[in-house]
């Protein structure tokens, strides 16, 4: 009263008394919700990210694994196409190699045969095919008795040459003493019949790897022919069934033609096909890779080159079938199995012949040719032989 102020009623007080009072009520009550209402908020936040994050991080890895399943087959596929160009290099590699050589063995046969034409020699003459015949200086009887059937001799022979294209020639080398008594029936022989090849090679069982090489390297030099066939004495041959059989294979380049075997490595000392070199072969009992049988087979123009071109580095094992094989196991050829030049001796070839399935040749396993050949290739050309006109129908 005394400062001027007016004075406040009691009932005034107590309204404003009671509206802070209200008032402090409102914002204790905001200011603690809110906190509660941010808490529970911040306890339901992290709990839904953690299952975001889980959701996220199983699709991220199923991503990833797909991507390196397909990236693993996509790896895989390109090393397959790497793997198989550098197998396709490394052939093309060897038949250049092997064409080169084919090239260099055709140049040098060009070569020769303009030497020959300018000096008047005798040039290699065109052939469908060569057949030499392995002989020995014991085998007299041999070759008369395939002269005697399948064989044909005198004007026949040179009719067969000069018509079809077919040389027949027994081979064979000269004894460690040249000039002897059996060169000089030989001679006596070829005087005859004119039906030699002679080599330069010391003739012996174990040196026919060594004649082998020789003889392709020769005749390839005297005839240009499409195909060399080796055959030994004791075989029965169809001279027609064999011109139709190479005619079938006269387009394709590399040939080796035969009845292909893989008969086992023999390291016992003694027995017949014993070999040396058994270890190069691997364990023991193992086999030999496949290759033609000894008593007959035929190679094509370009193999017949190629081991003339080589044939100074050519390993010769002891069973020269064995030799031929491997001469020709790493190079681009076509291998081809024709058991028709492996036939049984009667009745199994009689049988074929009657039913118009007529064997290239015949001969006996058991014997490595037709047992007792002397006595018994008139009966086997009588029962497995082909008609005479067979060999002059045009291939």
């Amino acid at each position: 009263m005394r400062s001027g102020k007016l004075p406040v009623s009691g009932k005034t007080i107590m309204l404003l008394c009671l509206a802070s009072f209200l008032g402090g009520t409102i914002f204790a009550s905001r200011k603690w919700t809110q906190p509660d209402s941010e808490a529970n908020t911040d306890l339901v936040l992290p709990t839904m990210s953690n299952h975001d994050k889980l959701s996220t991080i199983s699709r991220e890895c199923d991503h990833k694994r797909k991507l390196a399943e397909t990236n693993s087959g996509y790896i895989m596929g390109e090393v397959m196409k790497t793997h198989q160009a550098i197998q396709s290099l490394d052939k093309s590699i060897s038949t250049l190699e092997m064409e080169l050589a084919i090239a260099r063995t055709r140049q040098k046969f060009t070569q020769n045969t303009k030497e020959n034409r300018a000096s008047n020699q005798s040039i290699p003459n065109k052939a469908f095919m060569v057949i030499g015949i392995n002989t020995a200086f014991s085998s007299r009887k041999r070759r008369d008795s395939l002269r005697e059937t399948w064989m044909p001799k005198g004007d026949k022979l040179r009719k067969l040459e000069k018509e079809k294209g077919i040389v027949i020639r027994f081979v064979i080398g000269h004894s460690a003493t040249q000039g002897g008594v059996l060169d000089r029936a030989i001679d006596s022989e070829e005087a005859q019949y004119k039906d030699f090849l002679r080599l330069d090679h010391i003739e012996g069982y174990h040196e026919l790897s060594t004649k082998t090489r020789l003889y392709f390297s020769k005749v390839i030099s005297i005839w240009d022919a499409d195909f060399y066939v080796k055959v030994d004495d004791d075989v029965h041959l169809n001279l027609g069934m064999l011109a139709v059989t190479l005619a079938k294979y006269k387009s394709r380049p590399r040939v080796y033609i035969g009845c292909m075997k893989s008969g086992p490595v023999l390291s016992q000392k003694g027995l017949k096909y014993h070999e040396p070199e058994y270890l190069k072969f691997g364990e023991e009992g193992n086999k030999y890779f496949r290759h033609a049988t000894g008593q007959i087979y035929a190679i094509s123009r370009d193999l017949a080159g190629y081991i003339s071109m080589n044939s100074g580095i050519l390993h010769r094992y002891a069973n020269e079938d064995v030799s031929l094989g491997s001469w020709l196991i790493g190079l681009e050829v076509e291998h081809v199995d024709e058991r028709s030049m492996c036939c049984g001796t009667p009745p199994e070839c009689e049988w074929k012949a009657k039913g118009g399935n007529m064997c290239v040749a015949s001969f006996d396993w058991s014997c490595s040719g037709v047992c007792n050949s002397v006595e018994r290739m008139k009966h086997v050309h009588h029962s497995c032989g082909e008609s005479d006109s067979a060999l002059w129908n045009p291939l």
